[in-house]
């Protein structure tokens, strides 16, 4: 056996209903996502985490509660994790970033917002950080947020940045699996779990 990190996406908020940018607005589950963190925690219980880190944002650390309080975890906290910032953008629709800034809506790209680089960079480095702390056959799971897991994915897997779009988004309490092997990590599993609902094929609905 070797290393392993489930990136677990948090469940869904209202935000994620109104295709709203959230960033590191602290914005909470809504019923659903409540009950998508649930199942989720069941479903990922039987993995046996070792380890459990979160985001600072609510969204994220109550979807790694309810698995922690199924495995009997604390969850720790890193604001490392959190989501991709998004400047002025924060709170508005996508409808509302492509008619204030067409051209930046295309390339999906905030004026005053976090590089895609730098969000890849961080959330690696902070997965990378906890992974060290796992015995050889050890399970982390990362609950963290749709673009921050997917840029950090690409980053851990060593991908360039123009094959990032390569890999797509995760589903509301959807998880990817990476494990540690002789010449780094791979990829095992991606978005898994997802439930029977419309899942966007980018991260604007969460970036």
């Amino acid at each position: 056996m070797s290393k392993r990190i489930v990136c677990l996406r948090h469940g869904q908020t209202l935000w994620n209903v109104e295709h709203r940018f959230q960033g590191h607005s602290d914005i909470p589950l809504d019923e659903t996502g409540i009950a998508q963190a649930a199942r989720a925690g069941s479903l990922l219980a039987s993995l046996r985490p070792t380890l459990i880190v979160s985001s600072d944002l609510q969204r994220a650390h109550e979807t790694a509660l309810a698995l922690g309080r199924i495995v009997n975890l604390d969850v720790a906290v890193d604001k490392d994790l959190r989501e991709r910032g998004g400047g002025l953008w924060e709170g508005l629709t996508r409808d509302e970033i492509a008619a204030r800034w067409p051209e930046e809506y295309v390339a999906w790209e905030a004026p005053d917002g976090e590089p895609v680089g730098d969000v890849a960079r961080r959330v690696a480095g902070s997965m990378r950080r906890w992974a060290d702390r796992l015995d050889r056959d050890g399970l982390l799971v990362v609950a963290s947020h749709g673009a921050a897991l997917r840029l950090g994915i690409c980053e851990m897997l060593g991908l360039p940045e123009e094959l990032w779009p390569a890999i797509g988004g995760l589903g509301n309490c959807s998880w990817s699996v990476l494990q540690e092997g002789r010449r780094g990590w791979r990829l095992l599993e991606h978005n898994a779990g997802t439930l029977p609902e419309p899942v966007n094929s980018d991260d604007r609905p969460d970036a």
